[in-house]
């Protein structure tokens, strides 16, 4: 599902009435940064831990100095229906600089939690706290969260059961 982003009357007039223009998006692709020259040791990770399909590899087109391999600008791969880059930090990457507590935590869905914390933690990744439930669940079903060996927290969780009635924003 796309979704759409309208701007308002600065997009433009016709006949003196503000012309609204629609902007969609089509994906979101969240970037991860992993240590200069790490991405494909992450690739090989996220490929056992999760089953992530690697579907693209982007190379800078020339070889640093002091590297024998190029610099990979980053690596697109594919969990489920989404898409993750994961790249190389480097000195002219777009990464943000280095801060504790940036807040990123990818979300992952399944119905067998404990299978696929233990298949995480078999690979590299290190669980965090135990598995909570209910209402201190953040999804309302039950979630447990592993930090892989590159410091991203996975969060992974069942379905959250769906309330009837109304929702308040």
């Amino acid at each position: 599902m796309a979704t759409e982003v309208t701007d308002g009357p600065a997009a433009g007039e016709t006949n003196g009435a503000a012309v609204e223009k629609t902007v969609t998006f089509t994906a979101v692709k969240p970037q991860v940064f992993v240590e200069s020259s790490k991405v494909s040791d992450a690739v090989a990770f996220y490929k056992s831990a999760f089953g992530v399909e690697e579907v693209n590899r982007v190379t800078h087109p020339k070889r640093k100095a002091d590297q024998e391999l190029p610099l990979l600008l980053s690596a697109e791969i594919k969990l489920g229906s989404s898409t993750i880059l994961i790249s190389d930090v480097s000195d002219d990457s777009a990464a943000p600089p280095k801060a504790v507590g940036s807040g990123l935590v990818i979300c992952l869905e399944t119905e067998d939690i404990e299978a696929a914390i233990n298949t995480a933690v078999k690979a590299g990744a290190v669980a965090e706290g135990e598995i909570s439930e209910g209402e201190g669940a953040w999804f309302g079903g039950r979630v447990g969260k592993v930090k892989d060996p590159y410091g991203v927290v996975w969060a992974i969780s069942t379905p959250a059961a769906k309330k009837e009635g109304n929702v308040e924003a």
